[in-house]
């Protein structure tokens, strides 16, 4: 692999994702877009170019085995390899969405993406991380993910979905079994929570922005070889589990 840093970053195509891509993209890096929509993912691109980073669609619907499969495949024939992984893709299920309503149905379509795509992908690119001298594997979680946080007496975390809710505690945890399986080989993996993110993902209701909720994943993204690994963060530190 070159000495420029290669990374992918899943759902980069707007919101958050896109303000990731951006971010390491100033670093110098070389960025695969990841994408399902062809239009909204060359647009991306386009515009990160524009802005001068070195980026590159990435056809990948991180739900479907063949897709993930092909994602790889271009990574590796485009970019030689890879260095970071964000995964970044996720949905909500539509709301409402209470634990005595929910369609067992949404619980099974958000699980599918936002925990079984995460080990869908990670496990397809964990090849070429192994390549890396600094591999980085981020997941974006969220901070209403965390049992203590959900359980202390006078913390509002307002109406949360119970379908995306849960697959983000399931998210955490899988976090946690990836950096222990790992924790020998220099792949440092680790959660991160972008905060109360203004996205069409909560129909623009956050108070933070895009650029601000992608900090937490570029910082956890360029980690030295010391960092920590397993862990859940914010931009204050540590988060709860």
């Amino acid at each position: 692999m070159s000495e420029q840093k290669i990374a992918l970053v899943t759902g980069a195509n707007k919101g958050i994702g896109y303000e990731i891509a951006a971010g390491l993209g100033c670093l110098g890096w070389r960025i695969g877009v990841g994408a399902r929509d062809r239009q909204r993912r060359d647009t991306a691109v386009e515009k990160l170019r524009a802005a001068g980073t070195d980026a590159f669609g990435v056809p990948l619907d991180v739900a479907d085995d063949a897709s993930t499969a092909a994602a790889a495949e271009l990574i590796a024939d485009r970019a030689g390899g890879l260095d970071v992984l964000v995964n970044n893709a996720a949905i909500t299920g539509g709301m409402p969405q209470t634990p005595t309503t929910v369609d067992p149905a949404t619980v099974r379509t958000v699980v599918e993406t936002n925990v079984i795509g995460v080990i869908r992908v990670t496990n397809a690119m964990l090849p070429m991380l192994r390549g890396s001298a600094s591999p980085r594997i981020v997941n974006m979680s969220s901070s209403v993910g965390s049992l203590t946080l959900q359980t202390t007496p006078g913390i509002g975390m307002g109406p949360v979905p119970a379908a995306y809710l849960a697959s983000k505690t399931f998210l955490n945890a899988i976090t946690v079994q990836y950096a222990k399986e790992l924790r020998d080989t220099g792949i440092l993996v680790n959660a991160g929570c972008p905060g109360f993110t203004a996205t069409d993902l909560n129909g623009f209701q956050g108070v933070r922005t895009p650029h601000q909720g992608a900090a937490i994943a570029i910082h956890l993204a360029t980690l030295p070889d010391e960092g920590p690994s397993g862990g859940f963060f914010d931009d204050a530190g540590p988060v709860p589990w």
